[in-house]
This record gives structure tokens, sequence and C-alpha cells, in this order.
């Protein structure tokens, strides 16, 4: 089941990121700083938080916000799945849903940053398997070698969705 993040998943969302060996240490510590901030006041502002959890045990998350001075743009800044459980379907429901409260919530664009890195390609395909498409990539943004790669998925079907 999909449902809001709470406090307490705080520290397993932590562990699961960082048991993907996908993000850097800084990138660790900057989830924690994301995820306090979230429950402190950011919510309010707008920031969502997910998680899925089957029989009591949390097998991804997603985290993901408003693009400030934009026009109905969001960010999905994060999203994991427990390794052992990857590929089964859990992340493309974790999307689902957050496109889903986007649309909701009258967003016109999601866009996601990722790295140009190898250990990336998996993410990237991802992204692409979904229909996302590939917007810009910045060189060397992360560090030299290490491009941004920005996706982006137009979120609105018709004329009527634009408000």
């Amino acid at each position: 089941m999909i449902r809001p993040t709470l406090p307490a998943d705080t520290d397993s969302l932590i562990a699961l990121a960082d048991a993907t060996n996908v993000f850097k240490p800084l990138e660790i510590e900057a989830l924690a700083e994301v995820l306090r901030d979230y429950h402190s006041s950011n919510h309010a502002l707008g920031h969502r938080s997910i998680t899925f959890e089957r029989d009591g045990v949390i097998l991804g998350f997603a985290y993901y916000a408003p693009a400030a001075m934009t026009d109905r743009s969001w960010y999905l800044y994060w999203i994991a799945v427990r390794p052992d459980v990857q590929a089964r379907g859990i992340g493309g429901e974790l999307l689902d849903d957050v496109e889903r409260e986007v649309a909701q919530r009258h967003g016109r664009m999601l866009f996601i940053e990722t790295s140009s890195l190898p250990h990336y390609d998996r993410t990237r395909r991802f992204y692409q398997q979904h229909r996302y498409e590939l917007a810009a990539r910045l060189p060397d943004f992360y560090a030299d070698g290490d491009d941004m790669i920005v996706f982006r998925k137009p979120l609105f079907t018709s004329a009527a969705d634009r408000r």
C-alpha cells in the first residue's frame, strides 16, 4: 500500500536509500535533512512524501514538491526501492501515484534530475520506460565527468487541464 510518509519512517527510509548503493554519503545526509524539514514545515508548503509498505515492511518511497517560481511545475526529488524488491513494479507504482497526485493538484509538468554516471543507467532507463523525455544534459554539473540529466513529462491531457 502507498501511504503518506510518517516521521517514524525516517530512519527506515534513510537506510533503504543507503542500501541501494546508488546515493553518495552526502546525498544520504541530504535525505535526512529533507525528511526532517518535511515533517517540521515543508509538508505545509506543498511538499509530499509517500511510502510503499507491504505487510508492515517499508519497500520504497518518493519525495516530490512544487518547483518554486514556475507555473505548476513539480520536481521528483527522491524515489527509491529496496534493492531486493527492485524491478517488481514498486517504483512504477510510486511514480504513478506521484503523477496522479501532481495532476490532481493541477501540476502541468514533472521534472526529474539524475546523474550520468554508469551506476545510474537503470535509473535513467526506468524514467524513459515511464515516458519521460530527456530534456537537458548539464555537463560536469555534480563533478567532473558527472553530468546532470534532466527528464520531464507533461501531465495534462487536454486544454481544460491547463488551469
